[in-house]
């Protein structure tokens, strides 16, 4: 029975919080390389979301299809990149439909790069597409603020 109501309870992605520096910056590189769109922006917040994130100055959520992506910015952002040995969300993963998906996705990530039309956290290029054991392939990537993002394959479906 509990097993039951457990499984009852089934989480949906609503969308994906990014803190950035450059809120510009940031934007116009998710719009290019995810094909987003602006829904709504904000520039005055709730009590609440000024004592989660002190210093708030603008929110902007892009979507493309169902996903979404909340981008803000705040004053006296530490310029220190994600990474480390501490706890925290190390990457987000997000599938492709095909093997050539995920190339025409890491080509599109250099083709923005090589642009010169953004300002990128780190110089770090996307890792080389492996294939591991089950024949599933993986790239990762980061985005404009050093955030990582694997892009996968998995051949027959979902694992």
């Amino acid at each position: 029975m509990e097993h039951e109501q457990r499984s009852a309870l089934v989480p949906r992605l609503h969308h994906i919080g990014v803190q950035t520096r450059d809120l510009d910056n940031c934007t116009a590189w998710y719009e290019d390389f995810f094909g987003c769109v602006p829904a709504w922006s904000l520039d005055t917040f709730s009590d609440l979301t000024l004592s989660r994130l002190p210093g708030i100055t603008r929110l902007t959520e892009l979507m493309v299809e169902d996903l979404r992506f909340h981008l803000f910015e705040r004053a006296g952002h530490d310029p220190v990149l994600p990474g480390g040995n501490k706890a925290q969300f190390q990457h987000v993963c997000l599938s492709t439909g095909s093997s050539a998906e995920l190339r025409a996705w890491r080509e599109r990530w250099l083709r923005l790069y090589e642009s010169g039309r953004y300002t990128f956290a780190a110089g770090d290029r996307p890792t080389e597409i492996v294939v591991d054991a089950d024949g599933v392939e993986s790239c990762y990537l980061f985005d404009v603020n050093g955030l990582e993002f694997e892009f996968t394959y998995v051949p027959g479906g979902n694992r």
